[in-house]
């Protein structure tokens, strides 16, 4: 076979080195479809990210509810040679009381609805006072069972804001007697 002379191909390389016309929008196509497969991917991130978000809101709802349950509990609790606690008004005097000399701790702190971001909302008994708090959030919750031990009423509730942290007498605290500082 002769060599090919200089500046012509033999013939089968020329038809390799034609362009293919007909995937010239192939790519176009392609592109559009990943788009559109990773707007999908991270809508479904983006769910799973906020249904997690609001899974940890929740639990610490749960927590700084119980602390205020606890803490109002050690309020309203018998004391031992002393008069009978007074009527709470105010959560801030969980943090000092105001009716003793020493400093009297009930509550580390006051928290914030977690869910909100305010101020949580006291329920009131007309002679005890607060006896209790509960979240000002309408929105559904997502745990409906399987609640910690002393909140099981919570269970079957529609509303964040029907899940009330209150005192009831004759049940314990955690701690039964409030921290001197």
């Amino acid at each position: 076979m002769a060599p090919p002379s200089p500046g012509r191909l033999p013939a089968h390389l020329n038809v390799v080195l034609q362009p293919v016309r007909s995937s010239s929008g192939f790519t176009l196509v392609a592109v559009l479809a990943l788009v559109v497969i990773m707007g999908i991917m991270t809508g479904i991130t983006a769910q799973s990210w906020r249904t997690l978000m609001m899974r940890e809101r929740e639990e610490e709802l749960i927590f700084r509810g119980a602390q205020y349950r606890d803490a109002i509990t050690r309020w309203h609790a018998p004391r031992a040679g002393q008069r009978p606690a007074p009527p709470l008004n105010d959560l801030k005097d969980l943090l000092q009381d105001p009716s003793t000399l020493t400093k009297i701790r009930y509550i580390r702190r006051l928290y914030k609805d977690p869910l909100t971001g305010e101020e949580w909302v006291p329920i009131k008994d007309p002679v005890r006072g607060i006896i209790g708090v509960a979240s000002s959030s309408d929105a559904p919750p997502l745990k409906q069972a399987n609640f910690p031990d002393g909140l099981e009423h919570l269970e079957g509730k529609t509303k964040y804001s029907e899940w009330q942290f209150t005192y009831q007498p004759g049940v314990a605290a955690t701690q039964n007697q409030a921290t001197p500082n």
